[in-house]
């Protein structure tokens, strides 16, 4: 009798270096890794290489295929690298120079500069248009939309071949009915344009960061859709009809088909899936208080895990634009394998953030570029070998070397001084986004295990652990795939929200369940269209509350069930405490500070079944058996450093530094007087010989 036919789910990562791609078998829970290297001209093309690299490497064809998930930055890239086209927008009458005012906030206070110029508009003043109507902030009609100023802007924006637009009309988070007639008039008058709505895109109040949203959503939205659909295209191919999800930034994943009408929702969708992949690893090790440090060819990208969940915000932005879209709460610094090293006019050493990316590459690749980046400054230490991808990449130590030697020459520096210098200022770089993501919001960085992954995330571990003063560092089997793993980890999740502002004394109850409710109809209806049976969607509720007078709201659970006033005053008391973790203070027992709720939130979630973490076998006691050679490594001084291959390590060997681990897609640098365990699940446990 045939064995049965494996059926296989694969997670695909689009970085700026490599793809990297995770499958996993569905019924043993057995997963197989592998990279290529990406292709910034089309990135589809990387994508389907994954795709039949890892088939192959399975000796499977596309009929194995149950699911593909991909997590993509396309859109980020779009927005970072400024390639927008030109973009229309229409807003009430009165409001034509909302993007212009903005916010009164400056970045860092100045900063070290006397002057700081706003950044450039996503839609300079004359693509700008209104139309007259007015609904007030409870969604009731002031004054009637007109028609003919809505003709008018549209006839505008086709004479002058603008095909994207975006439509942010005031109050319109309360009621969509003016946005709607704007919609109409648009596919009647212009049949081809690309349209954003904001009462689709963020039914939250705030009109500045609405409009924005809207905008970036509405300008990504012919690339976003271009990149999937041609993807599915060519998918078919491979694996026909099979579902194909995209990662999206709030933690979960949708159907490719529904990103298109959604594309600002993949902003951060690689760090997104790597935050969660680390989650549930360093969970399953025992874990619940983790700092997840993913370092790529270009970025390191940062998040806090607690009690398994990685923190969401609605504050975050991409570039120079606020996005108040649901997202894994990420700070990004510009300290990647690829960043280079540069002179500033002063005449001092900086890293980052420009990088090498995949093409050229750092100076030590085949046709690489001709600036030194962190990873020629690793390759001239030795701390990693000669190669990437267990050789399928050479690397020239000789060209790493000349550009170096040229740089420290400008420095006065030898050639050992330049390169540990590179990575001492990238290790402050990634300590000080860590920082920034702990220290800054009140919790002490001492208390988190960090977990590092990513190509070139856990190369300076060894050393953030010194800065930091972190008790443990955690790295994963395969590092370099975590993100590709976490997309197959998640949820398919939507997010709705409207804004229902009210004092807590004040709460209209029936109103409150009736906005709830609709939220939940919304949810339910989009799970519907994903396969979702009634019986397995579940729907989480939170609200958005704020001391009166405050700016800013903090996110907490409503339980589900029967609103009444016991659980609304539950959901108060949540908020004090929240905020007391959050600022370390509260108002809960001043009757003079009165507590105020903003927004209403439902996150609509279609369970999908998340791989099995695999035991390994327990070893023999002698870690000889991974012992590949030695070659010599500069840490403060050149060192005889045997080197081991990570794959031959079983469960509970001690690796004691100085060494130097390898596998496939990664290097791991055990420093003097640290020492790697391996744990129950193939995990590097990187800790102090003295225990500190």
């Amino acid at each position: 009798m045939s064995a049965p036919p494996r059926r296989v789910r694969i997670g695909i990562d689009t970085g700026g270096t490599f793809t990297d791609v995770v499958a996993v078998d569905e019924e043993t829970g057995q997963t197989s890794t592998t990279k290529t290297p990406s292709t910034p001209v089309d990135p589809a093309e990387g994508f389907l290489n994954g795709v039949r690299k890892v088939l192959g490497q399975l000796g499977l064809d596309g009929e194995a295929v149950t699911a593909v998930s991909h997590g993509t930055t396309v859109a980020t890239n779009q927005l970072l690298e400024g390639k927008l086209d030109r973009i229309g927008f229409i807003t009430t009458e009165g409001y034509e120079s909302v993007l212009e005012i903005a916010r009164q906030s400056v970045p860092d206070g100045y900063g070290n500069s006397y002057f700081w110029v706003k950044p450039p508009r996503i839609v300079p003043a004359d693509l700008v248009r209104t139309v007259r109507g007015r609904l007030d902030f409870r969604g009731e009609e002031v004054r009637p939309f007109d028609r003919d100023d809505a003709v008018a802007a549209v006839r505008f924006f086709e004479d002058a071949g603008i095909r994207t637009i975006g439509v942010c009309f005031l109050h319109s988070y309360a009621n969509d009915a003016h946005e709607r007639a704007m919609l109409e008039v648009i596919e009647a008058e212009y049949p081809g344009a690309v349209v954003s709505l904001s009462s689709e895109v963020l039914r939250e109040y705030r009109e500045y960061e609405r409009s924005v949203t809207t905008l970036v959503d509405a300008a990504v939205k012919p690339k976003v859709a271009a990149y999937v659909t041609n993807i599915r295209t060519r998918l078919d191919e491979i694996a026909p009809g099979v579902p194909f999800y995209v990662m999206k930034s709030n933690g979960g994943v949708l159907s490719a088909g529904e990103v298109v009408h959604q594309p600002i929702t993949t902003m951060l969708s690689g760090p997104a899936a790597g935050a969660l992949g680390a989650a549930l690893i360093a969970g399953t090790a025992g874990f619940d208080r983790v700092l997840t440090c993913d370092g790529g060819g270009t970025s390191t990208d940062v998040t806090v895990v607690i009690d398994g969940e990685p923190t969401l915000t609605t504050e975050g932005s991409v570039g120079d634009y606020p996005s108040k879209i649901p997202m894994i709460d990420v700070v990004t610094v510009g300290a990647g394998g690829g960043s280079i090293a540069w002179l500033s006019p002063e005449g001092t050493l900086k890293v980052g953030p420009k990088s090498a990316g995949a093409d050229p590459g750092p100076m030590c690749y085949p046709n690489g570029g001709d600036q030194p980046t962190v990873t020629d400054a690793h390759v001239v230490l030795g701390r990693i070998p000669p190669h990437l991808l267990g050789g399928e990449i050479p690397l020239s130590v000789e060209a790493a070397r000349d550009g170096l030697e040229a740089l420290g020459g400008k420095l006065d520096l030898s050639l050992e001084r330049t390169a540990t210098g590179i990575l001492e200022i990238s290790a402050w770089n990634q300590a000080n986004a860590l920082r920034q993501v702990t220290v800054a919001r009140g919790l002490d960085v001492r208390d988190f295990t960090l977990t590092t992954f990513g190509g070139s995330g856990s190369l300076l571990a060894c050393r953030l652990m010194d800065i930091l003063g972190l008790p443990r560092t955690l790295v994963p089997p395969n590092p370099g795939n975590v993100s590709a793993f976490g997309l197959l980890t998640v949820d398919v999740r939507n997010d709705y929200v409207q804004t229902v502002v009210s004092r807590h004394a004040d709460l209209d109850l029936e109103r409150v369940k009736a906005v709830y409710a609709d939220l939940e109809a919304q949810a339910r209806t989009a799970l519907d269209g994903e396969g979702f049976g009634r019986d397995e969607q579940r729907m989480q509720r939170t609200a958005d509350l704020r001391y009166v007078g405050q700016a800013f709201e903090v996110r907490v659970p409503v339980a589900d069930g029967l609103l009444d006033n016991a659980a609304a005053e539950a959901v108060a008391q949540a908020f004090h405490a929240a905020h007391r973790q959050l600022y370390g203070y509260d108002f809960a027992d001043d009757p003079r500070q009165a507590v105020e709720w903003v927004n209403l939130r439902v996150s609509g979630i279609g369970p999908i079944r998340r791989p099995d973490m695999v035991e390994l076998e327990p070893g023999d006691g002698g870690t000889d058996r991974a012992v590949t050679g030695s070659r010599r490594v500069f840490f403060d001084d050149w060192v005889d450093t045997p080197t081991y291959n990570r794959p031959d390590l079983r469960r509970d060997d001690v690796v004691h530094g100085p060494a130097i681990i390898e596998e496939f897609g990664s290097t791991v640098p055990v420093h003097q007087g640290f020492r790697a365990t391996v744990d129950a699940y193939g995990n590097l446990l990187l800790t102090k010989e003295d225990g500190r």
